[in-house]
């Protein structure tokens, strides 16, 4: 399972590796190395175009 890592048992026996733990946590919301990115919608308006599009669309869903 993916996810399964995520899930880990952590012991904490001092201080020091409580704040270093923390610290880490801390750091990471501040500066997260990967963040989603979406490409930005376009818009078709060409009649042409459309027709094309669904075209093959249809070509697609008979075959």
């Amino acid at each position: 399972m993916a996810t399964s890592s995520i899930f880990a048992s952590f012991n904490i026996n001092d201080s020091k590796t409580a704040e270093a733990f923390v610290k880490a946590l801390d750091e990471s919301s501040k500066d997260p190395k990967w963040a989603p990115k979406f490409p930005e919608p376009t818009f078709i308006t060409d009649k042409e175009k459309l027709r094309e599009i669904f075209e093959k669309w249809e070509k697609k869903e008979n075959d």
